[in-house]
């Protein structure tokens, strides 16, 4: 057995059966051992950045990690704005990344580059292999690491004689110890803030947004008045009808230190404290006011559903049922995100997976969708635009039962376009909802934000109408059916007519 093989092996033994691909020539006895080697379904994308956010979309609904495979220093790089997305949502992820030969690296070749330091960016775990009997034990601790709670990027950088040569070794599954409850002085340390009677809001993020968790909060909430709000980008959340909901703290500044004006104890649940994304000229970066204190009920390690549920027993807060949500008609005249959150809320099918990259356009389409169809709604979480469409990808490949609707803005969507190729290649069950509004209509929102005063130039840094994106003829040259909607009737019949085919189906929505 050569190195490859016992990588591959133990990967599959190691329950990774997922690997998402662009391989080089450094790749190519991995490539070899996945015909001789069954349990692997290896998922080709076109471009690095679609490997990695597929990545990360599989492993936010499968609950396990994908492999990657990535050629060299420079692959990683095309595919490290999707893995820095990846470690902000605390995704499980074994990057597998070819190298050169441990005696041609002296000559300093043309892809010769730091892998390790590259991956270091992004990366929990770092190991280069040195032998081909190491390969297997290697690869063990690479899915380990990952594994370890709340989920991480590991990535295992592989010369290529440590993957031809003989000598592999199949390893065993290593232990990873399960999600620990908080530390029971925390929980009665907040248990005595809500009981005092003061103003409480607590943010919640990662696991805390299962539905179980958000259940937990909302009877702490019923018994004590705390207030309840789920961090700006979550890696998932479920919601929908049946299910309690939680609102999001607002990406702007001025609408998030307005929500939480007057909040004088800020309690964090897998969360962090909330800052800004950027910084803004006469702006705060923090958006808790600044008298508030800030009190940690639990890290992102912890279990945080089970840590909830601790507290609301602690103050004898019963559980209480969700809220009925009225039936939602589909919107019908001009396309606005208010009326396209009507028509998801209507049509949107049970347990689909909502993947949401709408940026600007989209506001209004989380809050629109509160009583759709019990649903997950995965989010971007590193600010690193580019993965709505892999991660749709990923996640449809961990869930083929169930319909992913990719909410996609169109100017990030041409960052990594090549996902569509790949849906169509595995018939993946995906809807993508392209907001045309040919424009990186965000940047104009930035540009006022820092008091920039734009003339010409500027604002045609911002506009994408020369030449007009035509998503219909984009998405067919990928192989996947397209339409172009521009009312939301013709909307709502595309996409009514989308959930009841197989395959991938593209949506172009004038806005």
């Amino acid at each position: 057995m050569n190195g490859a093989e016992s990588l591959v092996r133990t990967l599959v033994e190691n329950d990774v059966t997922v690997c998402f691909s662009n391989p080089g020539t450094s790749e190519m006895h991995f490539v070899a051992a996945l015909d001789r080697i069954p349990g692997m379904r290896c998922v080709l994308g076109l471009f690095e950045g679609v490997v990695t956010g597929a990545a990360d979309g599989y492993a936010r609904m499968a609950g396990k990690p994908a492999a990657t495979l990535l050629h060299c220093g420079p692959g990683l790089a095309n595919g490290l704005a999707n893995l820095h997305n990846g470690r902000r949502a605390h995704t499980m992820v074994v990057n597998c990344v070819g190298d050169q030969a441990t005696y041609h690296r002296p000559l300093d070749a043309p892809l010769t580059a730091d892998t390790e330091g590259l991956a270091r960016t992004v990366s929990s775990w770092v190991r280069t292999a040195s032998h081909a009997e190491n390969v297997g034990q290697d690869a063990a601790v690479a899915v380990q690491a990952a594994r370890t709670v709340p989920g991480h990027i590991a990535t295992l950088i592989l010369p290529s004689d440590t993957c031809w040569d003989a000598g592999g070794k199949v390893a065993k599954a290593l232990p990873v110890a399960p999600a620990q409850l908080a530390d029971p002085g925390a929980i009665s340390h907040v248990a005595r803030l809500l009981r005092s009677g003061t103003p409480v809001m607590f943010i919640l993020g990662n696991g805390a947004l299962r539905a179980d968790g958000i259940a937990a909060a909302h009877a702490i909430s019923a018994a004590t008045g705390a207030r309840m709000l789920a961090q700006t980008s979550n890696a998932r959340i479920e919601r929908g009808a049946g299910r309690h909901v939680i609102d999001r703290l607002p990406y702007p500044v001025d609408q998030a230190v307005a929500v939480l004006a007057g909040v004088k104890h800020i309690v964090l649940v897998g969360a962090v404290d909330p800052v800004g994304f950027f910084a803004y000229p006469g702006k705060p970066g923090r958006m808790a006011p600044p008298d508030a204190q800030i009190h940690l009920l639990a890290r992102v390690e912890h279990d945080l559903p089970a840590t909830l549920a601790a507290l609301a027993a602690e103050l004898g807060a019963p559980a209480v049922p969700a809220l009925p949500t009225p039936a939602q008609q589909a919107a019908t005249g001009r396309v606005t995100s208010e009326n396209l959150g009507r028509s998801l809320a209507a049509l949107l099918p049970d347990q689909a997976i909502v993947t949401d990259e709408s940026v600007s356009f989209g506001r209004g389409l989380y809050p629109g969708t509160h009583g759709a169809a019990p649903h997950d709604w995965l989010q971007l979480t590193g600010g690193a635009i580019g993965e709505g469409m892999p991660l749709a990808t990923g996640a449809a490949v961990a869930c083929p039962d169930r319909r992913v609707v990719n909410l996609q803005a169109d100017g990030s969507a041409m960052y990594t376009v090549q996902a569509l190729w790949t849906q169509a290649r595995e018939r993946l069950d995906v809807t993508t909802i392209i907001l045309s509004n040919r424009q990186y209509a965000i940047l104009l929102g930035e540009l006022a934000n820092v008091g920039a005063n734009p003339g010409r130039t500027a604002l045609d840094m911002m506009d994408l109408t020369n030449p007009e994106l035509n998503w219909v003829k984009i998405a067919g040259g990928m192989g996947v059916e397209a339409a172009r909607a521009e009312t939301m009737e013709q909307f709502n019949d595309l996409f009514a007519a989308s959930l009841r085919r197989s395959g991938p189906f593209l949506i172009e929505l004038m806005i």
